[in-house]
């Protein structure tokens, strides 16, 4: 794979390592800076992950009418300033909830352009039969990042404050730009008579793609619950585990990266595995493996029993990374490039924009029944969400099958 690839891959990396320190450094802001309490933090969760909700379909359109690289650069220099304001704003001593609210949305609007744009460029720049590997390449950079991210944000929020530790997420956004700006894949803008045609109707084009082919609507449905599950997640990690286990910023940022290693370790053996069993039964079989090994971590409590947590992410994390490969390249292969920024977009919508229902219901239930059944429930959720993969064994014939 060509130098465009590689500029590709390594500011995927650079992005995603500032991106798990922010996941680190972002709600313990609000938590150890700011005095946020349970409903706080699931507001915080929401308030990221809501631009999914109010602009990830016209995204698609605005995604496929135009060039994807220069999307993909502004999104990375417009998180990276308004990072760059949080730390700015803890020198004057004016930071408020507010500020971070504010910093959320525009993160997740300039996360939802990013996604969108990032993964409909890459089959301009590798060919249909590189998708698995690529994807798969991408992914172990991704997870190398996001293995060592939350161990640097606890440390970074134990050495130089939270507000502070987001500095090196602001740095990783402005050098994935630079890098990003020098790729020279090979893609076109939308003819003029495509553009002309309403928004209406191009946002329903990519729903109706989704929507009538049997594997994306049951992928759709399942990451919907996933994300529900990770804004519960998002609130009850950090209450139960740093609040009421009393686990420090270092230790908790450790323990968060044990999912990622497990992915790290998974990454390189979805194109293996499709190549030796085919596509199909490598999606079915990491679905129901990732479902099964979920469940045990909920048992995560005090003592020796805190090792359920990374031990179970850890293997969840090799079969779910399997899954999220084998899934994203189907969508890749059979999606027409004139539809794939609507189709990557309507996926996003239906899947992301789940996730503050998840965050606002978690710091509900937090504040009532406290921190160790956000924490529950949101592990419990994320094995449960992909049921509707598993109980759908005719999704294996449909994925070999594709073309």
């Amino acid at each position: 794979m060509g130098a465009d690839f590689r500029r590709f891959t390594w500011a995927n990396g650079v992005t995603q390592l500032g991106t798990q320190v922010t996941v680190v450094a972002l709600p313990l802001t609000a938590l150890l800076v700011l005095d946020a309490g349970a409903f706080e933090l699931g507001l915080l969760s929401a308030v990221q992950m809501v631009a999914f909700l109010l602009i990830g379909l016209p995204a698609g359109v605005w995604v496929d009418r135009a060039r994807h690289r220069p999307i993909l650069v502004w999104a990375d220099l417009v998180r990276g300033v308004a990072l760059l304001t949080v730390p700015a704003a803890a020198v004057l001593g004016a930071l408020t909830l507010p500020h971070l609210y504010a910093v959320a949305l525009v993160l997740g609007v300039g996360t939802v352009f990013f996604d969108v744009a990032q993964m409909s460029l890459l089959p301009a720049i590798v060919p249909k039969e590189g998708l698995e590997r690529a994807n798969g390449r991408l992914e172990v950079t991704r997870q190398a990042s996001v293995l060592a991210g939350p161990g640097v944000g606890g440390w970074l929020v134990a050495a130089l404050t939270a507000p502070f530790a987001l500095l090196a997420d602001a740095l990783g956004y402005l050098v994935s730009g630079i890098l990003l700006a020098g790729v020279r894949a090979g893609e076109q803008r939308a003819p003029a008579a495509a553009r002309g045609r309403g928004w209406r109707r191009e946002v329903a084009e990519g729903i109706t793609f989704v929507l009538r082919d049997p594997v994306l609507r049951r992928v759709a449905i399942g990451g919907a619950l996933t994300r529900v599950a990770l804004g519960a997640c998002a609130v009850g990690y950090p209450l139960y585990l740093v609040g009421e286990l009393g686990v420090g910023a270092t230790a908790y940022g450790l323990l968060l990266s044990a999912a990622a290693a497990g992915a790290l370790a998974g990454a390189p053996l979805a194109a293996r595995l499709a190549a030796r069993w085919g596509a199909g039964p490598t999606l079915y079989g990491s679905a129901l493996a990732t479902m099964v090994l979920y469940l045990p971590a909920s048992a995560t409590g005090s003592g020796w029993r805190l090792l359920a947590f990374p031990v179970f992410s850890a293997l969840a994390g090799a079969a779910a990374v399997v899954f999220n490969i084998a899934q994203l390249s189907y969508r890749q292969r059979i999606t027409p490039e004139r539809l794939l920024g609507r189709v990557n977009a309507s996926m996003r919508f239906l899947m992301w924009g789940a996730m503050p229902l998840g965050g606002l219901a978690a710091g509900a239930l937090g504040e009532w029944l406290g921190g160790y059944a956000v924490f529950a429930a949101g592990v419990a959720g994320l094995g449960l969400s992909y049921l509707a993969v598993v109980l759908t064994p005719g999704i294996i014939r449909a994925v070999t099958h594709a073309r």
